[in-house]
């Protein structure tokens, strides 16, 4: 036997572990990466494909799921596996895990296993902050309130924290005992723990929401002049938010629009909000997309007392690219475990 059938047999399979990936992805700048994912999705280099859901009750009643996001990223390929159960916290355990897998472009055979959580929650705030970035500077950015005080709220800090932004946080969650630990978690952030969310989003320029809801409940009039609300979890903006803000800014048009699960969706399958550059009357137009964004091409200006709504649905080319960047910084320092074939 000879060719590409024995390499695909010969040639080891990297695995990373989580500590390994969070080692890795130190090591590389998350921003640049998802900017640079956008673009490319923008120039038909990188795509996603459909993604696979499998969905059930957990014994327990709480929901449960299985994503299966397939994506190319300048020719890379690969997919996230992202599984979630809501009743998780209760067990003293993570919301959500899984697995990122790489092929070798030539023959698809898998290269590489890496823990997928770390990604996935970086990849989410890198998406967030770098979109922030884009509306004002990081610098200027002092307070920030978050919603959601998961690992997502974490992660979303420590990158913030990382390029130059927060030294005030308020702090809300369903759980007081979560966002308790939450403050707990961030040295050298002055956090308040807030009972009501409206106490959060009212006070601060800033607002990430990163919750599991699936019932809006934040209106147009908690948002100060002038804030940014970053609706990573989707459903936490009311209507009004998303049809009121000066700015709405999504990452891709197809998948917001196809989704009738979430209030944007249905928002457009009613027809009450219609794609970037396409007019209708009594509907809100979205204003542009996050490639605009963040290659300069949105030519609107952010005046002060405007209230912009970013609302990015999740792209798993971003993982990919992510993962890529990891897994050649593994293959350069020998990181991982090379599992045989």
């Amino acid at each position: 036997m000879t060719g590409p059938d024995v390499d695909m047999v010969r040639t080891p399979l990297r695995y990373l572990d989580g500590a390994q990936v969070a080692e890795l992805c130190a090591k590389i700048d998350p921003l640049e990466v998802v900017t640079e994912a956008f673009l490319a999705v923008r120039d038909g280099r990188s795509a996603v494909a459909p993604e696979a859901a499998l969905r059930w009750t957990a014994p327990d009643g709480t929901a449960a799921r299985s994503l299966v996001l397939p994506a190319h990223h300048d020719g890379a390929y690969g997919c996230k596996i992202i599984n979630a159960c809501v009743g998780n916290p209760d067990r003293g355990l993570p919301r959500a895990g899984g697995l990122i897998l790489l092929y070798d472009r030539e023959t698809a055979a898998p290269v590489c296993i890496m823990e997928g959580a770390r990604i996935s929650a970086l990849r989410t705030a890198a998406v967030s902050v770098a979109a922030l970035r884009a509306v004002r500077p990081l610098v200027s950015v002092r307070r920030v309130a978050f919603l959601g005080c998961g690992r997502q709220a974490r992660t979303h800090l420590e990158l913030l924290r990382a390029n130059g932004a927060v030294d005030s946080v308020l702090a809300y969650d369903q759980d007081p005992a979560r966002a308790r630990e939450f403050a707990d978690s961030a040295p050298g952030v002055e956090v308040e723990v807030v009972t009501e969310p409206r106490a959060a989003v009212s006070d601060a320029p800033v607002t990430v929401a990163a919750t599991t809801t699936t019932t809006s409940y934040v209106p147009l009039a908690w948002l100060p002049a002038g804030a940014v609300f970053l609706n990573v979890s989707l459903d936490d903006a009311a209507e009004d938010v998303l049809l009121g803000a000066e700015h709405l800014v999504i990452d891709d048009w197809h998948l917001v629009s196809e989704d009738r699960s979430r209030l944007l969706g249905r928002l457009i399958g009613a027809g009450r909000a219609t794609a970037p550059g396409v007019h209708k009357l009594g509907a809100r137009q979205i204003d542009t997309d996050l490639a605009t964004l963040l290659s300069g091409g949105y030519s609107r200006p952010f005046a002060a007392p405007d209230r912009t709504v970013i609302n990015p649905f999740g792209m798993g080319v971003h993982d990919v690219a992510l993962a890529t960047r990891v897994y050649r910084t593994a293959e350069e320092s020998g990181a991982g475990t090379l599992l045989p074939r």
